[in-house]
């Protein structure tokens, strides 16, 4: 009976508990360390491939007997095809044996690698890569969606306020977390979108809109209810941010940004501030999104807002085809599929 009371105590939970997250960091590192040797050991190919190539003056066909002659010598282990020792060599002219760990380049899944590699070509850009799939933990799809959309180019380049109106030790990070523009094409709708079809589309889609948004968004709830003196407003998009420890505020426009946004936007932030905020949290910060923006307009319309602002375009679908139009949902669809979703939830 002693021994039942024991398994059934919370000491027991507990120690349980504290085993079994033990046991899953120690698989995480062996499978770390697995991915680790595999990188490295394809590096080392990759580079006596090109050195004997250099220093002996073999082409291209000694890949073919290679691989011919490394099959046969390891029958059970997958990877020395002829196209994967191409990209072994590939691997080693891309990176020195140094920023092979320096870089967390051993650190990313070989497939991940290679679509870096082929559909990257500056050295710069491909650090940016690996640096963002290790640190947002991407599938190989995300990562090819990121590439195609040229996150490279969005990072950080939203028109915002936030160097003046943030604490210096979390500014540099908020203005890193927001991109212009965002890319919104999974959403399947067309450019002439109103706000709140667009809106709706995106809490449908919200893993990929949190994926788009970056890393640290956590979505908190879309027509967010504010009363301030006995009168009800309503947020569009509300988020915390776990890394910036803060609330973000994101308005949609479905037209080109006016000045009067600001105001606005302003106003919801000191609301949020004062009803929602913790006192550890840092200043609540807005985005507006808007169709398009005239960014000189944008920075006179922050320039002596007092609350931390960011704006940002968004990109939808280009033109439908009319064949297509019929396959996508309408607005009175989505909203359907929400209430459903609603009453599932109770």
């Amino acid at each position: 009976m002693l021994e039942i009371e024991i398994i059934k105590s919370n000491e027991y939970a507990k120690f349980l508990s504290d085993l079994r997250e033990k046991v899953r960091r120690s698989q995480q590192k062996a499978v770390l360390q697995v991915n680790q040797q595999l990188i490295l050991l394809y590096h080392h190919i990759g580079s006596e491939i090109i050195r004997l190539q250099k220093e002996k003056g073999w082409g291209g066909k000694v890949i073919d007997q290679l691989s011919l002659d490394l099959k046969s010598s390891f029958p059970y282990m997958k990877g020395f095809g002829i196209t994967n020792l191409k990209y072994m060599r590939l691997l080693a002219e891309s990176f020195s044996s140094d920023e092979i760990s320096q870089q967390a380049v051993d650190q990313l899944p070989w497939s991940h690698l290679i679509r870096i590699l082929t559909a990257v070509d500056d050295s710069k850009i491909r650090l940016f890569y690996i640096a963002k799939s290790k640190e947002n933990n991407w599938s190989r799809e995300t990562l090819k969606i990121q590439i195609e959309n040229r996150l490279h180019e969005r990072v950080g380049k939203a028109v915002t306020n936030f160097k003046s109106k943030l604490p210096v030790s979390i500014s540099d990070m908020a203005v890193q977390s927001l991109h212009d523009p965002y890319c919104f094409d999974f959403l399947g709708i067309h450019d002439e979108a109103h706000e709140r079809e667009i809106e709706k589309s995106l809490i449908i889609h919200v893993e990929k809109f949190l994926v788009e948004l970056g890393v640290g968004f956590a979505f908190l709830g879309r027509q967010y209810k504010l009363v301030v003196s006995e009168t009800a407003y309503y947020l569009d998009l509300l988020f915390y941010h776990t890394k910036l420890h803060c609330y973000v505020v994101i308005e949609l426009k479905a037209t080109d940004f006016k000045p009067e946004y600001v105001g606005k936007l302003n106003f919801y932030l000191s609301a949020v501030d004062d009803l929602i905020k913790d006192r550890s949290d840092n200043p609540t910060i807005g985005l507006i999104l808007c169709k398009g923006k005239d960014n000189i307009k944008a920075e006179y319309a922050l320039k002596d807002i007092n609350k931390p602002i960011g704006v940002s375009e968004y990109k939808l679908s280009k033109a439908i085809p009319e064949n297509l139009k019929t396959a996508l949902p309408s607005v009175e669809e989505i909203e359907a599929q929400l209430n459903r979703e609603q009453i599932d939830r109770g």
